[in-house]
């Protein structure tokens, strides 16, 4: 079964993750790469599993509740993308998600019939599908009555704001799509409209940025992060060379062009290892995955 079968339909997406998590934790992982299997597999697949993300325990994988009270005083009714690697690899980054919101004075909506936005499903070709997803997603969030629909992942968030564009030639849906397109924001720029709520604990660590191309390019962000993070006491934030570079990550294109993919993860971790920063900050999880990968092989923290 491919991803674009599976990544709508949270059941069968659910037991594959329980399959990989038991790969991951019954030290079958770790045989499989110490007795050179993985030289066996046929490529691309020995490419692509030491990109499978580190899955979290199933209580960070459950969903989240679907209504997290604001904080008063309460300054918008949100709905929240989970999506589906995100619900799945980063969790507990999505709870995160809704307490900051939540302390920032968002209600936050995370309907259960929401599942995948349909974003790797374009990057990789299957259009018909990405119209279907997309869809579904704007029917689930107007049913919402939101103000907003924030997205934690740049890629699912580049991609819903151009829902308008993907359904332009449809007439029933132009004017809802462009509609729904209009409310989304990157969590960052939902964020930066207002000072963060304190108190603000302190967080004294040296840390740089890598905008992530679905951010940076794709929505134009690139102040909003970083005025986030300076908000931050203690943090002190140093510049990344070629931050808006791509880390080769791309949707599926380190899984369709791993060579290429490689080498741009390879620059990337050798830019972010010469800032002498103790952290990396990102807002992508495929950002997440490669950096951490190419940091992993690198033999750096």
């Amino acid at each position: 079964m491919n991803f674009a079968v599976l990544l709508p339909r949270p059941r069968l997406l659910g037991l594959a993750a329980a399959g990989l998590r038991f790969y991951q934790v019954s030290g079958l992982r770790g045989l499989v790469r110490a007795t050179g299997l993985l030289k066996l597999l046929p490529s691309p697949l020995a490419d692509w599993e030491p990109l499978l993300p580190s899955l979290p325990p199933a209580r960070e994988r459950a969903p989240l509740p679907e209504l997290t009270p604001a904080d008063s005083p309460r300054r918008a009714r949100v709905g929240m993308l989970t999506g589906c690697i995100q619900q799945i690899a980063f969790g507990s980054q999505n709870r995160a998600t809704a307490r900051v919101l939540a302390r920032n004075g968002a209600e936050v909506v995370a309907p259960r019939a929401q599942t995948c936005c349909g974003a790797l499903h374009a990057h990789a070709g299957e259009h018909d599908l990405a119209v279907a997803l997309a869809k579904r997603t704007i029917e689930v969030f107007e049913a919402a009555n939101v103000d907003a629909v924030v997205v934690n992942t740049s890629g699912c968030g580049a991609h819903m704001k151009a829902y308008g564009t993907l359904l332009a030639d449809d007439p029933a849906w132009r004017e809802r799509a462009a509609s729904f397109a209009a409310r989304v924001r990157d969590l960052s720029e939902f964020l930066a409209t207002e000072p963060l709520r304190g108190p603000l604990g302190a967080v004294s660590k040296t840390v740089t940025y890598h905008d992530p191309c679905h951010v940076v390019h794709g929505q134009k962000i690139s102040k909003q992060p970083r005025a986030l993070l300076g908000q931050i006491p203690g943090l002190k934030l140093v510049p990344l060379k070629e931050s808006d570079w791509c880390c080769g990550s791309a949707g599926t294109y380190n899984l369709t062009q791993p060579e290429m993919a490689r080498q741009l993860q390879e620059r990337k971790v050798a830019h972010i290892r010469e800032t002498g920063a103790e952290a990396v900050v990102t807002a992508n999880p495929g950002c997440i995955i490669q950096i951490v990968q190419g940091l992993e092989a690198a033999g750096s923290p």
